[in-house]
């Protein structure tokens, strides 16, 4: 899996503009329905929001995943949002959160899901890759962040 290949620059927005945690991840979730990625939006939130609501996936340094598994995708799908100023997300080191992956995978489906969740924690623990996304100004110049990921 190469998280290049998956987040094409029509899914990555430098500018989300949601002013609450379950707003950022409609509008992550838009960018994929709009992408003709997800056959049942719905579905899809309401799955990623139930998921949300029984434990936060705002991690540390910045970083949150939401995520899910729903009936709403046929395949690994992922969108992924900047939020300069940061949002409220309940992250476990209690700080704002700036990089947003939204990450859907079938129901039926395990390895692709955990292996997408485990490289962008992996690769997020730099600190020098999460600067440089923070410094970014488009989609085209994080999906080229992005291509120096380790998979």
């Amino acid at each position: 899996m190469i998280l290049s290949e998956l987040l094409t620059v029509n899914l990555i927005t430098a500018n989300l503009t949601g002013k609450s945690k379950f707003q950022l991840i409609e509008e992550l979730l838009d960018i994929l329905h709009k992408d003709g990625k997800i056959s049942d939006r719905e579905t899809a939130l309401k799955d990623v929001m139930a998921r949300e609501g029984y434990l936060s996936t705002g991690l540390e340094n910045g970083l949150a995943i939401p995520h899910a598994k729903t009936d709403g995708v046929s395949e690994l799908v992922m969108a992924f949002g900047l939020k300069k100023e940061g949002i409220d997300f309940e992250s476990l080191d209690n700080k704002p959160v700036h990089l947003i992956f939204l990450v859907l995978s079938p129901r039926d489906t395990s390895g692709p899901h955990i292996r997408a969740l485990a490289a962008i924690t992996k690769n997020l623990k730099d600190a020098e890759k999460r600067k440089a996304l923070m410094n970014a100004q488009s989609p085209e110049e994080i999906k080229k962040i992005f291509s120096n990921f380790d998979f």
